[in-house]
This record gives C-alpha cells, sequence and structure tokens, in this order.
C-alpha cells in the first residue's frame, strides 16, 4: 500500500508558513482548503480580499476539473482513458507547452507520461510484491513524452497504454494561475500556496514572505517568486518507506540522488517541474539545466 507523510513532508518540506497577526490590519485575510488533494492555503492584504479569495477558489476548482486525477470526468482522466481529447482547454495546451520545454530541458527526467509506470508501481505494491523487470519494460514501452501530440485542436497519445500525470507541475501551474488572477485584479501582496507556493509583494509586516524549509533553519525571502520542493521519500509505495514515489521515466525504477531538491523561480510550473527532474539528476546536469532558478540540494 502507498504510504505519505503528513503534506509538509509529501512535498519535502515546502515551508513553514509565516505567522500572520490578522486583527493588526482589516485587510488581511486568510483562505484554507484542498488544491488538487494538497492543502492550500491563501494569505491576502486587499479590502475586496473576500470577492477576490472566492473568485481565487472557483480558478482552483475550474483547473482540476482539467487536470486532477482524482475526477473521473477531468480532461487529463479522459484523455487517460480514451487516448484521445478533443477540444482541450487552452490551459492544458499552455501546460503540455510547458511540460514540452521542460522535458528537453531536462534531458527527459522530466517526463509526465510517468504515470503507467507510476500505477504499476502502485497496482504491484498494493499486492505486496514489487513489480517485475518484464512488467517495467512493458510500462517504459508506453513511456516517453514523444508519444503526446497535442494542438489547439486535440491531445493524443500515438500508442495505447500511455498515460499522463501532471501531478508533478499542475500544482505549481494552479499557484501561478491564481497569482495572475490576483495580480489582475490590482493586489499587490498576496501568498498563494497550492502545494507549491507563489508570493507577490509582502507579508502583513512589510516584510518578504518568509519562507522556511522543513530540514532548514534559514528562511528565505519571497517577493515576486515560487518556490517548490520535492524529495524523493515524501510519498512511499512500501511500509519500509525504501522505494519512492519520484520514477525516473528514462529507467524505469525509483530512483532519487538527493533526498529533497527545493528550487525558486519566477514560474511556480518551472519550479514545481524542475524541482521534480532535479531528485533525478546529478549535480552538473542540475546546473547546467537550472538556468536563473535557485536551488537547494539536500
Amino acid at each position: 500500500m502507498i504510504t505519505r507523510r503528513r503534506f509538509l513532508s509529501i512535498v519535502a518540506g515546502v515551508a513553514v508558513l509565516p505567522a500572520v497577526g490578522v486583527g493588526s490590519t482589516s485587510t488581511v485575510s486568510q483562505w484554507r482548503g484542498i488544491a488538487l488533494g494538497a492543502d492550500a492555503h491563501i494569505i491576502l492584504d486587499h479590502p475586496d480580499a473576500d470577492r477576490l479569495i472566492k473568485a481565487a477558489v472557483s480558478e482552483i476548482h475550474r483547473l482540476e476539473r482539467i487536470f486532477s486525477l482524482y475526477q473521473s470526468n477531468s480532461q487529463i482522466s479522459r484523455l487517460n482513458r480514451d487516448g484521445i481529447l478533443q477540444n482541450p482547454a487552452f490551459d492544458m495546451i499552455e501546460l503540455l507547452s510547458i511540460c514540452s520545454r521542460l522535458n528537453a530541458r531536462t534531458s527527459g527526467a522530466f517526463d509526465p507520461t510517468v504515470q503507467s509506470l507510476w500505477s504499476l508501481y502502485a497496482e504491484e505494491f498494493s499486492a505486496g510484491r514489487q513489480p517485475s523487470t518484464e512488467r517495467i519494460s512493458q510500462a517504459m514501452a508506453v513511456t516517453g513524452w514523444q508519444h503526446v501530440n497535442y494542438s489547439v485542436q486535440e491531445v493524443s497519445f500515438d500508442r495505447t497504454g500511455v498515460m499522463m500525470t501532471l501531478n508533478g507541475i499542475a500544482q505549481g501551474f494552479i499557484a501561478d494561475k491564481v497569482t495572475e488572477l490576483f495580480r489582475q485584479n490590482g493586489v499587490k501582496d498576496v501568498l498563494v500556496n497550492t502545494g507549491e507556493i507563489a508570493a507577490l509583494g509582502v507579508a502583513p509586516d512589510g516584510a518578504a514572505w518568509q519562507i522556511k524549509l522543513k530540514s532548514e533553519s534559514d528562511r528565505i525571502p519571497l517577493s515576486g517568486a515560487a518556490i517548490a520542493t520535492s524529495s524523493p521519500s515524501g510519498t512511499t509505495f512500501d511500509q519500509d518507506r525504501a522505494v519512492g514515489h519520484i520514477l525516473d521515466p528514462r529507467t524505469g525504477y525509483s530512483s532519487g540522488i538527493w533526498s529533497s531538491v527545493s528550487v525558486v523561480s519566477h514560474s511556480s510550473a518551472d519550479a514545481d517541474g524542475l524541482s521534480t527532474a532535479f531528485c533525478l539528476m546529478s549535480k552538473p546536469e542540475v546546473i547546467a539545466a537550472k538556468g536563473d532558478c535557485d536551488v537547494y540540494l539536500r
């Protein structure tokens, strides 16, 4: 059976959110909920906060109907079931374009078609056994970004058995979309946590938002940027916590060079996808692929 740590451990200590003195100002509001199965949190400093938070929650729910594997009629669930999706949402095409760019940037370490492998591991470990080499090879035959075709008219797979998960990037993408919604409504100071964190402006105390990685004593100031953290052991397939959930799409096996990786970027989607891929990459490979991101390897 797949075992999970509590939220902060699943994303490897993504942050300890700053304490907010809500009583100190009537314009600071907070919302807590769920986004793509993860705890979500918004801290907003704006006189029209209630209306804006309601709009943000509606946006989260709209995007979940596209990207959630937990909703049987979401666009990604229908794509995985049918192998083709007609008239995809523009957000789907936008995110697939980001995935394509990150797949090339990481030399294949980031690959959403790993879902067939992930399903195999989940099925086998739930039955109390490890997947065989033969079954891993079969899953690898339907793993690879080259099997995905997309356009504004449709998304399709070029062979039966290909499946895709956007769980390694959709939370970041949603954080970007919600942050942009606030920005377009004139919000200057907000923190959006949809499993990955994006921040605009400053915290209610007037300083940059302070993000504390679980395994670190230092805090990372965040303003006009995003942070994401991945850990191979954040979710495991086995009770002994030996087989982590980050599977290498290039080999078919559970892997991870680092215990956790945190990435700070101007794009939460980029930070999310890169933090996953960098878990599978050596330090020289990470340095070559990180661009202008800040990366914390542990």
